[in-house]
């Protein structure tokens, strides 16, 4: 039997964790014995920054790995789309209007193969200052934000002092007050406990981001051909399963925001439009 080793960043309730699980039960039902998943749920509790996963499934130290489409688009041009602030669109569009073409980019230019696209989380921001219903309401705030130009760019416009800080790092920087504000799904601000220190939270919905389900491609290159259809067929499955479980974790993650006492801004009191126009520039 071949065994694959994919690992993770976040805890085991997370949705990527299960997305995994449910990535290597797949393989279970599709490989009919001939090919197995190893999980690690987060590297980090090894020690390890969570951007390190990217470089130990490229030089293949890992076999898989789940991250942030925003990582790679420097690498990826293509990538980009996914990747201005303010400008999403809905889940459902995202997801049937995803570009058939850009595996092939992404394995032209890196070690990589996608095999599947994930469920990022619909991203928002919360801060331990004020409410934010304008760019106004932005003006000086230090921004925890992705390794990624294009956010760091829109949310400079906004106000905000945009400072990447990886997300091994990310619970100290908002406990000690490095950052006074950071942008991310609800199910991410609930993993790292960041309701403990922010309690203003504005739902922007400013990103749908996108969670590549990558293999080093090396290896995948080098499994049979019924190994690959399997693992394609398992990372199928796993999509629909981790998508409908973002989906669910929003409705949860409310709740327990609301539960520890965070002031929770709603869309409608948001200036989104203005968001739009600053963000972009225009």
């Amino acid at each position: 039997m071949i065994e694959l080793h994919f690992a993770g960043y976040q805890p085991a309730r997370s949705v990527h964790t299960r997305g995994l699980y449910a990535l290597r039960d797949g393989v279970a039902r599709h490989a009919g014995g001939a090919l197995s998943i190893k999980v690690t749920d987060s590297v980090v509790s090894l020690g390890r920054k969570a951007a390190d996963l990217l470089s130990m499934v490229e030089a293949g130290e890992l076999d898989g790995c789940y991250f942030a489409s925003s990582y790679l688009a420097a690498r990826v041009p293509a990538l980009g789309v996914f990747d201005a602030p303010f400008q999403a669109g809905s889940r459902e569009t995202v997801f049937a209007t995803l570009d058939p073409a850009l595996p092939d980019q992404v394995a032209a230019t890196t070690g990589y193969r996608v095999i599947g696209w994930w469920d990022n989380g619909i991203r928002h921001l919360s801060n331990a200052v004020r409410p934010i219903r304008s760019p106004a309401d932005c003006n000086g705030l230090r921004l925890r934000t992705l390794d990624n130009a294009q956010h760091q760019a829109a949310f400079r416009r906004c106000g905000f002092l945009p400072v990447f800080i990886d997300v091994a790092d990310l619970a100290r920087a908002v406990a000690d007050g490095t950052v006074d504000a950071q942008e991310n799904p609800l199910t991410n601000m609930v993993n790292f406990d960041i309701q403990a220190h922010h309690k203003h939270v504005s739902l922007t919905g400013h990103l749908l981001g996108i969670a590549l389900l990558l293999v080093n491609r090396a290896r995948y290159d080098a499994l049979p051909a019924g190994s690959q259809a399997a693992l394609n067929a398992a990372a199928r499955d796993s999509e629909a399963t981790q998508r409908a479980l973002a989906i669910a974790e929003d409705t949860e993650c409310l709740r327990t925001l609301a539960d520890a006492g965070v002031a929770i801004v709603p869309p409608h009191e948001i200036d989104l439009a203005a968001f739009r126009h600053v963000a972009t520039g225009t």
